[in-house]
Protein backbone atom coordinates (compact mmCIF):
# COMPACT_ATOMS: atom_id res chain seq x y z
CA UNK A 1 0.00 0.00 0.00
CA UNK A 2 1.44 3.70 -0.80
CA UNK A 3 1.74 6.02 1.56
CA UNK A 4 -0.86 8.29 0.29
CA UNK A 5 -3.40 5.56 0.28
CA UNK A 6 -2.41 5.00 4.20
CA UNK A 7 -2.95 8.38 4.99
CA UNK A 8 -6.67 8.25 3.45
CA UNK A 9 -6.95 4.98 5.13
CA UNK A 10 -5.98 6.84 8.55
CA UNK A 11 -7.94 10.12 7.97
CA UNK A 12 -11.30 7.76 6.66
CA UNK A 13 -10.80 5.57 9.59
CA UNK A 14 -10.51 8.62 12.59
CA UNK A 15 -13.65 10.19 10.63
CA UNK A 16 -15.80 7.27 10.45
CA UNK A 17 -15.10 6.61 14.08
CA UNK A 18 -15.80 9.77 15.07
CA UNK A 19 -19.11 9.97 13.06
CA UNK A 20 -20.31 6.47 14.38
CA UNK A 21 -19.10 7.78 17.57
CA UNK A 22 -21.70 10.57 17.15
CA UNK A 23 -24.36 8.71 15.69
CA UNK A 24 -23.68 6.08 18.86
CA UNK A 25 -24.27 9.03 21.10
CA UNK A 26 -27.19 10.50 20.16
CA UNK A 27 -29.40 7.14 20.09
CA UNK A 28 -31.53 5.73 22.95
CA UNK A 29 -29.32 3.23 24.64
CA UNK A 30 -31.96 2.64 27.77
CA UNK A 31 -35.15 2.36 28.40
CA UNK A 32 -36.33 2.66 32.42
CA UNK A 33 -40.30 2.11 33.80
CA UNK A 34 -41.29 3.38 36.72
CA UNK A 35 -44.13 2.23 38.41
CA UNK A 36 -46.53 4.94 40.46
CA UNK A 37 -49.60 3.82 42.53
CA UNK A 38 -52.26 3.69 40.45
CA UNK A 39 -54.41 5.63 38.91
CA UNK A 40 -50.86 6.89 38.07
CA UNK A 41 -49.63 5.70 34.57
CA UNK A 42 -45.74 4.56 34.71
CA UNK A 43 -43.18 6.70 34.06
CA UNK A 44 -40.91 5.65 30.97
CA UNK A 45 -37.92 7.55 30.60
CA UNK A 46 -34.99 7.30 27.49
CA UNK A 47 -31.39 7.10 28.36
CA UNK A 48 -29.25 8.22 25.37
CA UNK A 49 -25.75 7.50 25.02
CA UNK A 50 -24.77 11.04 25.79
CA UNK A 51 -26.58 10.61 29.68
CA UNK A 52 -25.16 7.07 29.92
CA UNK A 53 -21.70 7.38 28.89
CA UNK A 54 -20.51 11.12 27.89
CA UNK A 55 -17.41 10.28 26.52
CA UNK A 56 -18.83 8.84 23.54
CA UNK A 57 -19.81 11.77 21.92
CA UNK A 58 -16.58 13.80 23.01
CA UNK A 59 -14.28 10.91 21.91
CA UNK A 60 -16.21 11.07 18.54
CA UNK A 61 -15.54 15.01 18.47
CA UNK A 62 -12.10 14.38 18.84
CA UNK A 63 -11.99 11.65 16.75
CA UNK A 64 -13.74 13.82 13.97
CA UNK A 65 -11.08 16.22 14.69
CA UNK A 66 -7.75 14.29 14.57
CA UNK A 67 -9.19 12.63 11.48
CA UNK A 68 -8.38 16.36 9.68
CA UNK A 69 -5.80 17.34 11.25
CA UNK A 70 -4.02 14.27 10.01
CA UNK A 71 -3.65 15.99 6.56
CA UNK A 72 -2.22 19.37 7.99
CA UNK A 73 0.69 18.50 9.94
CA UNK A 74 4.14 16.33 9.67
CA UNK A 75 6.28 13.72 10.69
CA UNK A 76 6.58 14.42 14.54
CA UNK A 77 2.80 16.31 14.79
CA UNK A 78 1.72 13.51 12.58
CA UNK A 79 2.84 11.08 15.71
CA UNK A 80 1.33 13.16 18.37
CA UNK A 81 -2.01 12.99 16.75
CA UNK A 82 -1.79 9.35 16.32
CA UNK A 83 -1.35 9.20 20.28
CA UNK A 84 -4.59 11.34 20.33
CA UNK A 85 -6.64 9.38 17.74
CA UNK A 86 -4.97 5.84 19.64
CA UNK A 87 -6.27 7.52 23.44
CA UNK A 88 -9.46 8.35 22.11
CA UNK A 89 -10.31 5.34 20.50
CA UNK A 90 -9.45 3.78 23.62
CA UNK A 91 -11.74 5.80 25.72
CA UNK A 92 -14.48 5.44 23.56
CA UNK A 93 -14.24 1.86 23.31
CA UNK A 94 -13.90 1.53 27.33
CA UNK A 95 -17.03 3.50 27.59
CA UNK A 96 -19.23 0.97 25.24
CA UNK A 97 -17.66 -1.53 26.67
CA UNK A 98 -18.47 -0.01 30.40
CA UNK A 99 -22.24 0.70 29.32
CA UNK A 100 -22.28 -3.28 27.81
CA UNK A 101 -21.57 -4.27 31.59
CA UNK A 102 -23.55 -3.29 34.44
CA UNK A 103 -23.37 0.91 33.49
CA UNK A 104 -26.97 1.34 32.00
CA UNK A 105 -29.03 -0.82 34.64
CA UNK A 106 -27.16 0.73 37.43
CA UNK A 107 -27.86 3.97 35.65
CA UNK A 108 -31.20 3.72 34.37
CA UNK A 109 -33.22 2.98 37.42
CA UNK A 110 -35.87 0.07 38.19
CA UNK A 111 -37.01 -1.66 35.08
CA UNK A 112 -34.52 -1.23 32.77
CA UNK A 113 -34.26 -2.31 28.98
CA UNK A 114 -31.21 -2.51 27.54
CA UNK A 115 -30.45 -1.87 23.76
CA UNK A 116 -27.08 -3.64 23.49
CA UNK A 117 -26.58 -2.09 19.65
CA UNK A 118 -25.38 1.08 20.36
CA UNK A 119 -23.23 0.27 23.12
CA UNK A 120 -21.71 -2.36 20.66
CA UNK A 121 -20.88 0.67 17.82
CA UNK A 122 -19.59 2.66 20.36
CA UNK A 123 -17.39 -0.45 20.90
CA UNK A 124 -16.73 -1.04 17.86
CA UNK A 125 -15.69 2.74 16.37
CA UNK A 126 -13.47 2.86 19.67
CA UNK A 127 -11.64 -0.33 18.61
CA UNK A 128 -11.12 1.43 14.60
CA UNK A 129 -10.53 4.37 16.20
CA UNK A 130 -7.36 2.61 18.56
CA UNK A 131 -6.57 0.95 15.30
CA UNK A 132 -5.94 4.22 13.10
CA UNK A 133 -3.70 5.49 15.85
CA UNK A 134 -1.46 2.88 16.43
CA UNK A 135 -1.37 2.92 12.07
CA UNK A 136 -0.08 6.43 11.97
CA UNK A 137 1.63 6.86 15.36
CA UNK A 138 3.72 3.66 13.27
CA UNK A 139 3.46 4.70 9.89
CA UNK A 140 3.02 8.37 9.98
CA UNK A 141 6.40 10.17 9.59
CA UNK A 142 6.44 8.62 6.36
CA UNK A 143 3.59 9.96 4.83
CA UNK A 144 3.23 13.04 2.93
CA UNK A 145 2.26 16.31 3.82
CA UNK A 146 0.56 19.26 2.45
CA UNK A 147 1.68 21.02 -0.22
CA UNK A 148 4.37 24.02 0.26
CA UNK A 149 1.68 26.24 -1.25
CA UNK A 150 -0.43 26.33 2.31
CA UNK A 151 2.63 27.18 4.47
CA UNK A 152 3.11 30.81 4.70
CA UNK A 153 6.17 32.52 3.44
CA UNK A 154 7.39 35.08 0.54
CA UNK A 155 5.59 34.48 -2.07
CA UNK A 156 5.29 35.05 -5.84
CA UNK A 157 5.23 38.75 -6.38
CA UNK A 158 2.12 40.24 -7.95
CA UNK A 159 2.30 41.24 -11.64
CA UNK A 160 2.54 45.08 -11.58
CA UNK A 161 0.13 46.80 -13.72
CA UNK A 162 1.64 49.71 -15.69
CA UNK A 163 1.72 53.21 -13.80
CA UNK A 164 -0.24 55.70 -15.42
CA UNK A 165 1.26 59.28 -16.99
CA UNK A 166 -0.60 60.68 -13.54
CA UNK A 167 1.09 58.35 -11.20
CA UNK A 168 4.25 58.85 -13.04
CA UNK A 169 4.31 62.90 -12.52
CA UNK A 170 3.66 62.50 -9.15
CA UNK A 171 6.30 60.22 -8.49
CA UNK A 172 8.57 63.14 -10.06
CA UNK A 173 7.17 65.51 -7.65
CA UNK A 174 7.50 63.65 -4.93
CA UNK A 175 11.42 62.83 -6.05
CA UNK A 176 11.83 66.55 -6.35
CA UNK A 177 10.72 66.95 -3.23
CA UNK A 178 13.29 64.50 -1.24
CA UNK A 179 15.72 66.95 -3.68
CA UNK A 180 16.87 63.87 -5.70
CA UNK A 181 16.67 64.32 -9.69
CA UNK A 182 13.98 62.25 -11.08
CA UNK A 183 15.73 62.09 -14.42
CA UNK A 184 18.57 60.14 -12.90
Amino acid sequence: MTARRELTTAVLGAVVAGVLALVAGGQAWAESTIERRPPLPPVVETLSGSDAAPLVPAAGLVLLAAGLALLAVRAAGRVVVGLLVAVAGGVLAWSGGRALGDGLETAAGEAVEVSAGWPVLALLAGALGAAVGLLVVVRGRSWPGMGRRYERGPGPEAPRRPRSDEERAQDAWKALDRGEDPTA
